[in-house]
């Protein structure tokens, strides 16, 4: 198992950035914090006002992919919803590589078939092959559920095998 990031009470959160839907206009909120665990939890409120409907949370950690690698490893605990995980293998590319998943409540790894990752442009799936790199320049986490909701997720780690 190779770790791609692992939160602690060590992590640097600035590390991190924040996308919300702001940057279209929309008025969603989200943070993200450190837990007295050492886990992440990404949390916030999904407005669909002024065309909005997304919060992320984004990081750039360029992280070679062994050519054995099948799966992504997601060690969450979530509120039920659905979100998605995002990869990118070039920073500058507008395309994000994306792997929905559902959250049960309750702590859970979840796991990621790599070449189940589809492209995607602003919501948009595209007709492009599946992820296929070498390298991951940038992993985030995404909600968009088409409805206005208040969200939790907990984050322990990422890893690949």
């Amino acid at each position: 198992m190779k770790e791609i990031y692992r939160f602690s009470t060590q992590s640097n959160l600035r590390e991190w950035r924040i996308v919300n839907d702001g940057v279209m206009g929309g008025i969603s909120r989200s943070n993200l914090l450190m837990t007295s665990e050492g886990h992440g939890q990404f949390s916030g409120h999904v407005s669909l006002a002024n065309n909005g409907g997304f919060a992320s949370i984004q990081l750039n950690q360029s992280t070679t992919i062994p050519d054995e690698t099948k799966y992504i490893f997601l060690r969450v605990k979530g509120d039920g919803k659905h979100y998605e995980f995002r990869l990118k293998n070039d920073l500058y590319q507008s395309v994000s590589y994306v792997h929905p998943f559902k959250t049960s409540g309750e702590w859970e790894t979840i796991r990621l078939a790599i070449g189940e990752f589809y492209p995607q442009y602003f919501g948009q799936k595209l007709n492009r092959p599946n992820f296929n790199f070498k390298n991951i320049e940038q992993i985030s986490f995404l909600i968009s559920n088409k409805k206005e909701e208040d969200f939790k997720l907990l984050i322990d780690g990422i890893s690949m095998n």
